[in-house]
């Protein structure tokens, strides 16, 4: 039987990163919002925390802490600004998990430690126009020239594009697709203005262009041919650390329409004395109970090395479908204060829509579990 219990260690790890969260983030969360941007002095602070290689092993320049960790840090950062976990997840969980996943040993001390640290930012450049959902239909190529891999194309909506300092790219070569590390500086290698987005906006997207990049050999993720398993199992992971950022922005929401519901009077009355507003109230509550079951349940899977595609695909489907659920419940509760950008609600509620979309859309996701279940003629639960 599963139960959920968290190490001394973790509960460390979770203090440091709310107080964290509580005294230097979530203050400065409606400013990231309205200039789009994170501030340096928070990437810094994050980076001394050790949050950006809090997942990885102490080899790498690491902590340790694994997926489990990962997932405390991206519930406890959410809480606070959904821009700044999206940045965490595409620097950790997908563009240097990348090369933490599929790259050789070599490849690993040399890049992994600067990653680890947050000296260097990472990105993810697998999208393209024509290569969202089909994710393997790509057009970016690459050829090999002697001791270089020559890189041609485009890539659409990388989250950390217009500030990373290393990418990793998946392109098509005679073998299939195949990742390599493209570095910043590398001549014919640009990034794109930032996206203007709805929601999550102090998070830098952006295109990026390759215009004949050499790419060193040694740089390559892994052997020609086998990217394309490396960015699903590198999304996988992706997923769990989705899910657990939007647990920690439904707590948040949570505990924000608990306290407004007791102070709101109407009717001479606090509206949490209505049963109208205590069914909301409940239903976010459950819906938090049970992302968090699943949440960490399927991290301790991967931890283990146990996680299915399918198990990813679950938590990623569940905790995008709830968030839209929870933050449209808190809007109705704080009614119209929640429309203003007064209040935090309307930010939650904008950042909240991306994640049934980025990380594989839900569409793709409800495909992959139901491939699963009829592989498994039902059983795919026990």
């Amino acid at each position: 039987m599963f139960e959920l219990t968290f190490t001394e260690e973790q509960q460390m790890l979770r203090e440091m990163v709310r107080d964290f969260t509580t005294n230097e983030l979530k203050p400065l969360a409606a400013q990231i919002d309205e200039k789009e941007a994170i501030p340096d002095h928070i990437i810094k602070k994050i980076a001394e925390l050790g949050i950006f290689g809090a997942a990885f092993p102490v080899e790498y320049g690491g902590s340790g802490f694994g997926e489990i960790g990962y997932c405390i840090i991206q519930e406890e950062i959410s809480k606070g600004c959904m821009s700044t976990a999206t940045m965490i997840g595409a620097h950790a969980s997908i563009g240097s998990n990348s090369i933490y996943l599929g790259g050789s040993e070599e490849l690993k001390q040399r890049f992994m430690p600067a990653l680890a640290a947050g000296e260097k930012i990472a990105a993810f450049g697998l999208t393209e126009q024509g290569a969202g959902s089909d994710a393997f239909n790509l057009k970016t190529h690459a050829e090999q020239d002697g001791d270089y891999w020559v890189i041609n194309g485009e890539k659409q909506w990388i989250t950390n594009g217009p500030i990373a300092d290393v990418v990793a790219v998946y392109a098509r070569t005679k073998k299939g697709i195949t990742a390599f590390v493209v570095e910043k500086g590398m001549e014919g290698f640009s990034a794109g203005a930032p996206e203007k987005k709805m929601g999550i906006r102090g998070s830098k997207t952006s295109t990026l262009k390759f215009e004949n990049v050499r790419v060193p050999k040694e740089n390559m993720i892994g052997k020609e041919g086998y990217g394309f398993p490396i960015a699903m199992k590198v999304l996988n992971a992706g997923r769990l650390g989705l899910g657990a950022a939007c647990l920690g922005s439904m707590k948040e929401l949570l505990a924000l329409s608990t306290e407004y519901a007791k102070n709101r009077y109407q009717f001479d009355e606090p509206i949490a004395n209505f049963q109208a507003v205590q069914f909301m109230l409940s239903e976010i509550a459950v819906m938090i109970y049970n992302l968090e079951s699943i949440v960490y349940r399927t991290a301790t899977l991967y931890d283990l090395g146990k996680m299915t595609q399918a198990q990813a695909g679950m938590v990623k489907f569940y905790a995008s479908e709830s968030i839209d659920r929870t933050v449209d419940l808190s809007m109705q509760i704080f009614a119209g204060m929640g429309y203003s950008r007064e209040m935090p609600i309307e930010r939650f509620y904008r950042d909240a829509r991306i994640n049934r979309i980025f990380e594989g859309t839900n569409e793709i996701q409800k495909i992959v579990i139901a491939k699963d279940i009829l592989r498994h003629k039902g059983s795919i639960f026990f």
